[in-house]
């Protein structure tokens, strides 16, 4: 349901809305914070999510210490217009222990290398072969997915069962790569596949 901010109902927790948060590229619950109408208004205006802090009393725009922001993509209510869900773009790990999540390992495998990729590409560490790979740009990235496709098929015709894992495994962390070069998500590929299979 989409957001109208007339219809919400603050009442029911005392001027407060519960408010998740979720990673708008691979669906990961991020936190759960409150809302007041002014932390609401302020994350609409900033695009950054901003909560309304119940020990501190006062506003808290999520990474005005540390940095680590959470960038508004979309806010949608819920049918009882009492809660709030945000999906967000994360800047670095969202909760203070330094993980992805407040809620730990969330979601499949494959799913959160998607984001250490995307999170790479976005704090570009030093010594890190995905930030080698985004320095080197496109044609780079596009040079080792030929190359890892072409041991995928040599190892599917005479390599056996484990090199063919190693082999996928390989071509599909450069694919992933070349997903967050491009700024494209996972959940654009199951959408479009979604679309495929009506």
């Amino acid at each position: 349901m989409k957001l109208d901010i007339k219809k919400l109902d603050f009442e029911k927790m005392n001027g407060l809305l519960p408010v998740i948060v979720q990673d708008s590229c691979d669906n990961t619950v991020l936190m759960l914070g409150f809302m007041n109408l002014e932390a609401l208004e302020k994350t609409i205006e900033d695009k950054k999510v901003t909560f309304f802090s119940r020990t501190k009393e006062r506003l808290w725009q999520k990474g005005e210490s540390s940095g680590n922001f959470l960038e508004v993509e979309e806010i949608l209510s819920d049918c009882d217009e009492d809660s709030l869900l945000i999906m967000a773009k994360p800047v670095g790990p969202t909760c203070h222990t330094g993980e992805k999540s407040c809620f730990g390992a969330e979601g499949d495998f494959l799913r959160r290398l998607f984001s250490l990729i995307a999170e790479r590409k976005s704090k570009m560490p030093e010594g890190s072969y995905t930030t080698s790979l985004f320095d080197a740009g496109l044609d780079r990235i596009l040079e080792k997915i030929d190359e890892e496709s072409a041991e995928v098929v040599v190892a599917a015709k005479s390599e056996g069962r484990q090199r063919l894992i190693e082999e996928s495994c390989d071509l599909i962390y450069h694919m992933y790569v070349l997903l967050a070069e491009e700024g494209i998500c996972l959940d654009d590929l199951e959408e479009e596949l979604r679309k495929r299979n009506k």
